[in-house]
């Protein structure tokens, strides 16, 4: 095995510790052309689609993408915003925000990216710029806040991946998730009272998460049940019976059965039960999206209406809202202890100094640079 050529490297600069940003990825362009790259690295993920590969690369190369590529793009231009994909345009927010607010919080130098795990700018892409920039810790936050091995699995896949090849590793830390973590649960609770007061109240509140085959919970996917925490621990907050609220799953794909019940079954009962108004919220995605603009506030709503229900309202994702980035650079800041990025101006010039010492001994060593 081969392993990539290390950046040039110069004594005396003092190391760095980043944080990575991680979402699940967009086409480039709301065009056939670009969501079919996207899909097929995707769907290629033994991740994502546990098939066995053969007959997966027929069933993908043959049908899927030949046939869904164009409309999948039509979907994607539906949403597409001036700026581009709303998913990436939000993350990229996310970490901006991120960034000024760990520093608010007194993490000098902390380094903030965001990465896709398919699509650009790429996990691997990322982590080796960030070498490059001298960061010697990594911290890799994904924007998954319920477990699942389709999407924070995949991502640490990725990650492993790309270090396998590199000789001289970063110190390595994973945010699992944050399904029960005090910060999201309260953001997403500030999210839903603003809507409600200005808008009023529902009938009923319907918790939309990303669907997975029934058969990852059987196999020992945790995902499912952190769903359900989630939604238990949001509906404490709001002080919501369990008749007041209902948790479905939506993006459901292909013919094996998914997490159940479905969101647009759901919906269409909803109405046909004489619920006039819901309110739908995505807890599990933290950036809206093609999932939650497209599927939710559009097919969904259609879904509803057409049943006979009055009311569809759509409840944002988080996105760059302020109590969500208090949460991040929550979340983030525990998963940074131990690590020098709170110094006092004192520590972090003497640091300065110890470092332009180790490198004069270094030039007197016969060190190149």
């Amino acid at each position: 095995m081969s392993f990539q050529k290390e950046p040039p490297y110069t004594h005396g600069n003092v190391s760095r510790s980043a944080v990575v940003l991680v979402n699940l990825g967009t086409p480039d362009a709301p065009t056939r052309s670009a969501v079919r790259r996207y899909l097929k690295e995707f769907l290629s993920d033994p991740r994502v689609v546990e098939i066995p590969r053969a007959v997966w690369w027929c069933i993908l190369n043959l049908i899927i993408l030949p046939f869904r590529s164009g409309q999948s793009a039509k979907k994607y231009a539906s949403i597409w915003s001036r700026e581009g994909s709303p998913l990436k345009v939000h993350t990229q927010r996310q970490a901006q925000a991120l960034f000024g607010a760990l520093a608010e919080r007194g993490h000098d130098g902390v380094t903030v990216a965001m990465a896709m795990r398919y699509g650009s700018p790429s996990l691997p892409e990322v982590l080796a710029k960030l070498k490059v920039d001298g960061c010697e810790r990594v911290a890799i936050l994904p924007a998954y806040p319920q477990y699942s091995a389709t999407t924070t699995g995949s991502i640490y896949d990725a990650v492993f991946d790309h270090y396998r090849a590199v000789r001289n590793l970063p110190e390595l830390r994973f945010v699992r998730g944050y399904h029960d973590h005090e910060a999201y649960i309260r953001a997403l609770e500030h999210s839903v009272l603003a809507h409600w007061e200005a808008h009023g109240r529902p009938d009923k509140l319907v918790l939309s998460f990303h669907g997975v085959p029934k058969r990852t919970l059987l196999l020992g996917d945790p995902y499912h049940c952190e769903c359900l925490k989630t939604a238990r621990l949001l509906a404490a907050r709001l002080k919501l019976t369990p008749q007041q609220y209902v948790v479905t799953f939506q993006s459901r794909f292909g013919k094996a059965e998914w997490l159940q019940p479905y969101t647009a079954p759901t919906l269409q009962q909803l109405a046909r039960d004489g619920v006039k108004r819901v309110d739908v919220i995505c807890p599990g995605f933290t950036s809206d999206c093609l999932e939650t603009l497209e599927e939710i506030a559009m097919e969904a709503r259609h879904d509803f209406e057409a049943a006979g229900g009055a009311q569809f309202h759509y409840i944002a994702c988080l996105n760059d809202a302020p109590d969500w980035i208090a949460g991040l650079a929550e979340i983030a800041e525990q998963h940074m202890i131990g690590w020098p990025t709170m110094m006092t101006p004192a520590q972090r010039e003497a640091l300065k100094k110890d470092a332009e010492l180790g490198r004069e001994a270094a030039l007197r060593l016969g060190a190149g640079a």
